[in-house]
C-alpha cells in the first residue's frame, strides 16, 4: 500500500484509468468484432470506417500502439477484399 499522500493520489488515479482503458478495449474489440463478421460478407464499408475511426482513436490516446491499430486495419481490408473477390 502506498504510504505518501503523493503515491495515494497516484494509486486512486491508476484505477480510475484502469477501468476507463478497460472500457475503451472492450469498445474497440466489438468494433472490431462487427467489422470482421461484415467484412466476410462482403458488406463492411460503414463498420470498416467505424472500426478505423475507434482504431485511429485508440492509437491516439495510446490505449494501442499505432503499429498495432495500422496492422488490424489493413487485415480488415485483406478480409473485405477477399470475401469480394469470393462472390
Amino acid at each position: 500500500m502506498p504510504n505518501s499522500t503523493s503515491a495515494k493520489q497516484a494509486l486512486r488515479k491508476s484505477k480510475k484509468r484502469r477501468i476507463a482503458n478497460r472500457a475503451k478495449r472492450s469498445a474497440l474489440r466489438s468494433t472490431l468484432k462487427k467489422a470482421r463478421a461484415a467484412a466476410e460478407t462482403g458488406q463492411a464499408s460503414e463498420e470498416i470506417s467505424a472500426a478505423y475511426k475507434s482504431l485511429d482513436k485508440a492509437a491516439a490516446k495510446n490505449l494501442i500502439h499505432k503499429n498495432t491499430a495500422a496492422r488490424l486495419k489493413s487485415r480488415l481490408v485483406a478480409a473485405a477484399k477477399k470475401a469480394a473477390a469470393g462472390e
